[in-house]
Parts: structure tokens; sequence; C-alpha cells
């Protein structure tokens, strides 16, 4: 079962799932502007999604003209070092801290921080950014787990993790100026509601970056490479916090293009999660 914040030919926001035959209206968003955190505030979204949309009339396809990002009151945390490749990377980047990636890649803390409140997220389609002080960025595909109140995991989504190798590298200190400023984060564009976390343990992530209309890289992986467990991220997650409207967390990324590609502008990021969909962003 699939939710988003689907927009209409009309102008008007709707939330709307697809339990696999089309598009069915949850609610009005312009009606209920919190529909998505009541939904992931109940025991069970899927059943209550379920509810909601029971006796209701499938939509014409044609009527979504385009989607929002599927949040609206979540903070989206990340987390790193997750996957031996961007253990690597990392230590590549940065000559005097590579020790300290290899030690959190293996210690039992892992690597979190904040990524974007909602108002930093960039819907599908919309403009993903790298920074002008940077000489040489980056997308991170990543699962991005949907987690209630109660730090249950309610789903997940795609998430790009825009990020400047280059400013990290000099500094880890400089991680905040390297992950979050205005662009930095895509999220959508949908949500998928899984029935366990387990679903979500063996995803293909197939990452593809277009210049000029060719295409200038592809990677791939699973999140079966994942050195942690899913639920183990989200309880180190939840440690002396509160996230009352739920939170989303991006799990790190096992995809990093060559050392020395950087993104240009005018290029487009092609995310897709198997089982989730496709996000597509144009790069500025």
């Amino acid at each position: 079962m699939k939710l988003a914040k689907a927009i209409t030919g009309t102008g008007d926001y709707h939330l709307v799932c697809d339990a696999g035959q089309g598009w069915v209206e949850v609610g009005s968003l312009r009606d209920t502007p919190g529909l998505l955190s009541e939904i992931l505030h109940s025991a069970d979204p899927r059943q209550l999604v379920s509810t909601l949309v029971n006796g209701k009339t499938l939509w014409d396809p044609s009527f979504v003209t385009g989607f929002l990002a599927p949040v609206d009151r979540q903070e989206i945390w990340a987390a790193g070092v997750t996957y031996l490749r961007s253990s690597q990377a990392r230590q590549a980047e940065s000559e005097g801290a590579a020790r300290f990636y290899d030690l959190v890649y293996k210690a039992p803390r892992p690597e979190l921080f904040f990524k974007a409140t909602p108002n930093r997220v960039s819907p599908p389609g919309g403009v993903v950014r790298f920074r002008k002080d940077s000489k040489w960025s980056v997308p991170e595909p990543e699962l991005t787990l949907v987690i209630s109140p109660k730090m249950k995991i309610v789903g997940a989504t795609i998430g790009n993790d825009m990020s400047a190798r280059d400013i990290e590298g000099e500094n880890p200190l400089y991680l905040p100026q390297a992950k979050v400023y205005s662009g930095s984060c895509s999220i959508g564009p949908v949500i998928y509601l899984s029935k366990s976390p387990d679903e979500l343990q063996n995803l293909e992530i197939v990452l593809e970056i277009h210049r000029n209309g060719e295409l200038a890289f592809k990677g791939n992986t699973s999140t079966a490479q994942l050195a942690r467990k899913l639920i183990d991220l989200v309880d180190w997650l939840g440690r002396e916090n509160e996230f009352p409207n739920g939170v989303m967390l991006m799990t790190g990324t096992g995809i990093v293009p060559p050392d020395e590609f950087t993104l240009a502008k005018g290029d487009r990021v092609k995310i897709t999660i198997e089982g989730i969909g496709t996000l597509e962003n144009p790069v500025e």
C-alpha cells in the first residue's frame, strides 16, 4: 500500500492511496493539513488508511498532475557510514579523520545527524541544489524510513541526501554545512506502508545521473548491504529524543560516484528503489 500527497488538475492537494489498483482519495489536505501526521499517530496506519478509503471510487490516473513531498510536520534525520562503500568514500575524502569513519562503521553507536525541516525538502520533480561554495558535490540515494511517534517503522520512501564531499572532507566538524542547506534534500514520491520492517531489508537501489540528455553515472546497491539493522538505527535515534509528529530517517548510501565526479547545473538525479518507485529531481 502506497500513500502520496497528490496535486490535481484543479490545483487542489489530496492525500491519496494506491493499494494496487490505482489512486483513491484518503482526504483533502486543504481541509486536514496534518492528515499524514494523524495517520502516523495511529496504532495501525495501514488499517486506518484502508478504513478511510473504503467504498471510495478510483480516480482517473490523468487527474493526478504531480506530487508533493510526503511530509508535513516530520523532521528528516540521517544515518551515515552504514554501508562499506560510504565508509571507504568518507575515509578517502578526509585524510585527517579517516580513522574515525572506520571506527564509526564498526562501532555499536551509529552516526546520526539532523538533515532537514519540512520547508527544506524539495518535492518530486523539484530542484535540488549543490552549494555555491562547494566544488565536489554528489547526491546520496537512500532508503528513508517513515517512523511513528512511538518510534515504530511504519513504512519507507525514497530520499536524496545532497552532500558537499569537499566541505565535509576538509573537517568533519563541517558536516552540518555539508549536509544542511536550502535544497539539500528531496523525498518521495510515495510512502510505502510496510507490514513489517523485514520487507525493507533486501531492496535494490539504483542511482542514475543524466547530463545533457545522456547517462553520466549509474550505480546500484541493495539494502541487504546495510551494516546495521533498521530497527537498531531507529532505536538509537529515539534514545533521549522525542518526535511528537513522527520522523523520517535516511539510512545511508551504498552508492558513491567516483572521486572525479561532481554535480553540475542542469543534471537530473533519478533514484529508484524496488517496490517504492522513482524519485527524480533537476539540479541547480
